[in-house]
């Protein structure tokens, strides 16, 4: 039972955080208006917001301490936010799926997915996260200080504070049906990953060899 609360908590803290994510986003939008962006840019970006969300998620983890032995629930911390990195990774692969298959056969039309480059944030954060166990004096920080604050306050609020719980529902059903799922395909054995369809993969093959193969991650 605790176990489900925390991860529902946990699932609110990710739903606040986005948003205010999002106003600081649109703020440097705008003030870059105009600007070229550099290679890599994008990614950039994702790691330093990966970066305070891992500060925050290990900051509200050591402050709720729902476990008798903090270690237990940091490890439990670790993997519902790994949960939630994957959820995120196929998220984006299910949008180049369909960005390529609306865009298939115009030119100079690229999706700015990058498999490597997601995997490499995200190993990045986890690592980051692991390293917080072990000096957890480095996760505070007036940021992310502030950042928490925040969240709690919003989530305090009458009405922003039901929206936000319901996401964190939603987010807690979707966990409970993806490890479902994978140990419904541990069990039959059955492949985690699905191939793409014969003339997806035509399609797929006829750009550039230098992009991996796409496929579609099993529900």
């Amino acid at each position: 039972m605790k176990l489900i609360y925390f991860a529902f908590t946990l699932g609110v803290v990710f739903a606040i955080f986005s948003f205010i994510w999002g106003f600081i986003q649109i703020g440097y939008t705008l003030l870059r208006l105009g600007k070229t962006k550099f290679e890599g840019e994008d990614y950039l970006i994702k790691t330093i917001k990966y970066f305070f969300l891992v500060e925050v998620t290990f900051n509200f983890s050591e402050k709720t301490n729902e476990y008798e032995s903090n270690l237990n629930q940091l490890i439990i911390t670790a993997l519902i936010l790994l949960m939630y990195f994957i959820g995120k990774l196929q998220s984006q692969q299910k949008k180049k799926i369909l960005f390529q298959m609306i865009t298939n056969g115009m030119p100079q039309v690229e999706s700015k997915f990058n498999l490597k480059a997601e995997i490499a944030v995200i190993i990045v954060s986890l690592l980051i996260f692991a390293g917080f166990i072990f000096f957890p004096e480095f996760s505070k920080n007036p940021l992310s200080n502030w950042f928490l604050v925040s969240i709690e306050k919003i989530n305090e609020t009458p009405i922003f504070g039901i929206i936000f719980q319901f996401i964190g529902f939603i987010f807690l059903s979707n966990m409970i049906v993806k490890m479902l799922n994978a140990f419904s395909l541990l069990i039959s054995g059955k492949p985690f990953t699905q191939r793409m369809s014969p003339n997806a993969k035509h399609n797929a093959e006829t750009k550039d060899d230098s992009k991996f193969d796409d496929f579609e991650e099993l529900e």
